[in-house]
């Protein structure tokens, strides 16, 4: 059985647990360790950095050339609405290519998952193009989102995408902001809310609709990577309304810290019970996001309430104790895993 080193240490440890337990014996221990082979280079970890550093070169160079105009007017020297065809073929073209790849090589997954990002890629330069062909002035660009949605939702769930379902879940969050956005006038509110406690909403909402969806997303291999988006959506926004309360930053910067403490207790309340529920179910994002955004609340409260009325030096000697605490307990935590 090919391992990588730290696989190895997991299975090493796990041997020596049951020899120590009893459950086998110091020569089934052998046995099994004999068949461990160290795979001295992690040549899959490294075609996945791979990929990942030819599609954001893709990105940089499909951002350069759309930033030029000589060689837009050069290759795309037609209407918005021709424009938009020819991209949306291209589109379909890398779609195509990408589900006929995961029939015949499903095994390579990282270079079928890097053509439909390119499919992306060119869908939403499709929307850029059909957008400019029916601005109408009402600058209500909610509606090319919610179809970019459906479009990625579609062929990550098809395609088994982590990747492409993250940007149909960014694509649902941007139609939020924009859809409530226009509806509102573009002004700071919607039905009494600002930005910060609508995204708490949608957050809480996308998280219960993945839990809700659980079993036909994990078959489809993207009820990951939905929970954590629904987390970050709502800790960030808590984050940000921790800040700034439901207030416009006109007015919020007359506004008393005390005033936003409610805010700031909700999101500590928030980060304990993602805690606590890991705790309960050994749940490792749930703990990752808790203790981080937790973390995150306690060093910004600590910012608004000392900076002003505190020694520079003194500030920020307290914060490099209280950092190197933390790195210390981590490092205990650590330890004790090794051992």
């Amino acid at each position: 059985m090919k391992v990588t080193r730290k696989q190895e240490k997991i299975v090493q440890r796990t041997l020596e647990g049951w020899r120590q337990e009893g459950v086998i014996d110091a020569a089934e221990q052998q046995r099994l360790q004999q068949n461990l082979s160290v795979q001295l280079f992690d040549w899959q970890r490294m075609s996945r950095y791979a990929f990942w550093v030819a599609l954001a070169c893709a990105i940089i160079a499909i951002g350069s050339l759309v930033a030029d105009e000589y060689l837009m007017e050069l290759l795309f020297n037609f209407g918005y609405v021709t424009r938009a065809i020819i991209l949306l073929l291209i589109s379909l073209a890398f779609y195509f290519w990408g589900f006929y790849r995961q029939k015949q090589t499903p095994d390579k997954r990282y270079s079928n998952e890097a053509i439909l990002f390119l499919g992306v890629l060119f869908t939403a330069l499709f929307l850029w193009q059909l957008g400019m062909a029916l601005d109408n002035g009402s600058g209500n660009a909610a509606p090319l989102l919610l179809f970019g949605c459906v479009i990625y939702g579609v062929i990550g769930y098809l395609g088994r995408s982590g990747l492409i379902w993250i940007f149909c879940l960014l694509a649902l969050g941007s139609y939020f902001g924009t859809s409530t956005g226009y509806a509102s006038g573009w002004g700071a509110y919607w039905l009494g809310m600002n930005y910060p406690i609508r995204f708490v909403l949608f957050g809480g909402v996308l998280l219960a609709a993945c839990y809700l969806l659980k079993k036909p997303l994990q078959q489809r291999n993207v009820f990951a990577v939905s929970k954590a988006m629904g987390l970050l959506y709502l800790f960030i926004a808590l984050w940000i309304l921790s800040i700034f309360g439901n207030y416009d930053f006109d007015i919020w910067q007359s506004v008393r810290q005390i005033e936003l403490l409610h805010w700031s207790l909700l999101f500590a309340l928030a980060a304990g019970a993602c805690i606590w529920i890991s705790l309960k179910t050994d749940d490792g994002m749930l703990r990752g996001f808790g203790l981080t955004f937790l973390g995150i609340n306690l060093y910004t409260r600590y910012f608004e309430m000392f900076w002003d009325g505190t020694n520079k030096v003194i500030f920020f000697l307290l914060l490099a104790i209280s950092l190197a605490l933390v790195g210390r307990y981590a490092e205990k935590i650590w330890r004790l895993g090794e051992k």
